[in-house]
């Protein structure tokens, strides 16, 4: 049986989430901020991040 998922909680987990490729921290940004590079690890300070993946 398929989980139904509400698209509150779907927008929540994963719109705005940003995952650092260093060190895999989560954060919430904009995605305009992030593609300047005005945006950084708050963990380690690298400006690499990638959008958090959604499940198939």
């Amino acid at each position: 049986m398929v989980k139904k998922t509400f698209p509150e909680a779907m927008n929540r987990i994963y719109n705005r989430v940003w995952v650092c490729r260093v060190c895999k921290a989560k954060m919430k940004a904009d995605g305009v901020k992030v593609k300047a590079g005005a945006i950084k690890c708050r963990a380690c300070g690298s400006r690499a991040l990638r959008p958090k993946k959604r499940p198939a």
